[in-house]
């Protein structure tokens, strides 16, 4: 299964800018391990100096917005699970900004973000193992949308390059 194989019906268009950044040959296992490679060498590329840099007053830093990816992972990862075991329970949405002051990205180190993402990446390529096509097919409600399992997956590898190029663009 790969992005091609995803419909516009199971998700929310919103989330195109994400998909439209994943190759349409990527598959989940292969694409989650790729994912992680690439995001684990560009932050631990960062010099040090620039990991609490701001573009603009009230923008996130470079860690905030490496602890934005692992929690957003974290609740994409949720959906994932629930739709795959076919929940038709509907999942609220959340609000990244107010994730950001409590998860006091500001006080860890760029070590301590690696191993929290590395643990969150292994949980979810260890999930996405367990399950088959059909059930990564079920269609969920997540914050008033309708959601696939595997469209909340692929979603998360174009999320984390979404994120990496507006560092590149806008921190670097």
């Amino acid at each position: 299964m790969n992005t091609s194989d995803l419909k516009t019906t199971e998700y929310n268009i919103y989330y195109n800018r994400y998909l439209s950044l994943v190759s349409k040959e990527t598959t989940l296992i292969d694409g989650f391990k790729k994912d992680s490679d690439m995001v684990l060498q560009f932050f631990e590329s960062i010099p040090s100096d620039k990991l609490n840099y701001r573009y603009a007053e009230g923008k996130w830093n470079v860690k905030e917005v490496f602890q934005h990816l692992i929690d957003t992972e974290r609740i994409f990862q949720h959906r994932c699970f629930r739709f795959s075991r076919h929940d038709k329970t509907g999942i609220s949405g959340f609000e990244q900004d107010d994730y950001i002051e409590p998860s006091q990205a500001n006080n860890k180190s760029l070590e301590s973000l690696v191993e929290e993402f590395k643990a969150v990446r292994q949980s979810f390529i260890v999930l996405l193992k367990s399950l088959n096509d059909d059930d990564l097919k079920f269609i969920g409600n997540a914050n008033g949308s309708d959601m696939s399992g595997r469209a909340a997956a692929f979603t998360i590898l174009g999320h984390s390059i979404w994120h990496i190029n507006v560092i590149k663009e806008r921190y670097l």
